[in-house]
């Protein structure tokens, strides 16, 4: 059933750091959010929190109009997929037995996985070009490889929700468009999806709506056309930006400071 990630007055903890502006806003069905902000903003902070694995400073983060606090983990875990920035591997495992962890959270306590578990590993490994590597030991994986992985076994999960820290991170080109056209084609199929993202022209050509983080703890969101002025952004990053059009999207690219007039 498609649902909702909506926060009420949510403040994240960031240390050091006075309370930000209250986020009140909903991840809905369809719907590919791209937050953007200089490092330090808080944007892997906000993703812990909206997954549940943070506490807020103040503030309620809910899933279906309830609560995180209120769901048991393992409904959660059906419902909320994360992808992270960094992966830390703490045994050996080989890669169809790292997909085949997105089908924990509907197993039974001893339960082992299923023929249907393993085939919908398989495919999530295929979508992702893992295809033939299901032997491998994750250890001797590229970090492209690495990151395609655990796309891989958030796919595998099938959650309703998508939130994803960098989810191009080590990817080359081809690699990158190939993740955000499966991200929105998840977006598509009827999950909402929640990427923090440093790249503004994967945000304009990929995202419907758009959360802009700044240091300072200000921010503002909405849709995505409205969000991606050159303005807003040079005031986001501290940087001035060209503007300009291609194939039928608008691209922002990084002025010279020299040559940039106030």
């Amino acid at each position: 059933m498609a649902e909702s990630l909506a926060t009420e007055a949510l403040v994240v903890d960031i240390p050091g750091r006075a309370d930000g502006q209250p986020l009140d806003l909903a991840v809905r069905p369809g719907q590919v959010w791209g937050v953007l902000g200089p490092n330090g903003a808080g944007k892997t902070t906000l993703l812990h929190t909206l997954a549940g694995l943070r506490p807020a400073r103040s503030g309620t983060v809910s899933l279906a109009d309830k609560p995180l606090p209120y769901w048991r983990r393992k409904a959660l875990a059906r419902r909320l997929g994360v992808v992270f920035q960094e992966r830390h591997d703490g045994f050996p495992a080989t890669v169809l037995e790292t997909a085949l962890i997105g089908r924990h959270p509907y197993l039974a306590p001893w339960d082992m996985e299923t023929a249907e578990d393993v085939a919908l590993a398989r495919r999530a490994l295929a979508r992702l070009e893992l295809g033939g590597l299901e032997e491998r030991l994750v250890g001797t994986l590229s970090g492209g490889e690495r990151q395609r992985l655990s796309l891989a076994t958030v796919l595998a999960q099938e959650p309703g929700i998508w939130l994803a820290d960098e989810p191009t991170n080590h990817l080359d080109l081809r690699h990158q468009v190939a993740v955000m056209d499966l991200l929105a084609a998840q977006a598509v199929a009827g999950c909402g999806v929640c990427l923090c993202l440093h790249d503004i022209n994967l945000a304009a050509r990929w995202c419907s709506h758009i959360l802009l983080l700044y240091p300072d703890g200000k921010a503002c969101w909405g849709p995505a056309d409205a969000m991606l002025v050159t303005e807003a952004l040079e005031d986001l990053y501290g940087q001035p930006l060209v503007a300009a059009e291609a194939d039928g999207a608008r691209v922002f690219v990084p002025a010279s400071r020299a040559s940039h007039k106030p």
